[in-house]
């Protein structure tokens, strides 16, 4: 997967987005997160620092499924697919650094998970294009 040069510049923006996970009961859970994007190849990856407890990690857990939305005023990008918990050190240490780069360094835990999105479908508006 490739971004556009202009959906490339938006995702690199600082700005926070909304992460849509699935309850048990399959209604949604939304809240707002900072979230980084990975490029593996051919392939994209989402990735969401959160504690090992949180209503997110656990929905995840439990549905694997997730979606990331960022908006700004009229430009707006969503990536979504199948979603997982990581917990190793160096997942959590790479997903860390990357979200310092990109908003603040966050504060210490020992409980730290990543949620991770494999992206398979991505949604934009024209103006992100």
């Amino acid at each position: 997967m490739q971004l556009s040069p202009a959906l490339a510049a938006f995702v690199a923006e600082r700005h926070l987005a909304t992460l849509v996970t699935l309850r048990a009961d399959g209604t949604p859970h939304a809240v707002p997160v900072g979230f980084t994007i990975a490029f593996v190849g051919e392939h994209a990856f989402v990735r969401v620092i959160t504690s090992a407890g949180a209503v997110k990690a656990a929905n995840v857990r439990g549905t694997a499924r997730a979606s990331v939305t960022q908006i700004d005023g009229a430009r707006w990008v969503t990536f979504e697919g199948p979603a997982v918990v990581l917990d190793d050190a160096a997942t959590v240490a790479v997903a860390v650094e990357a979200y310092a780069r990109r908003y603040r360094q966050p504060r210490e835990r020992d409980d730290r998970v990543v949620i991770e999105i494999e992206v398979q479908r991505m949604m934009c508006n024209s103006g992100s294009k």
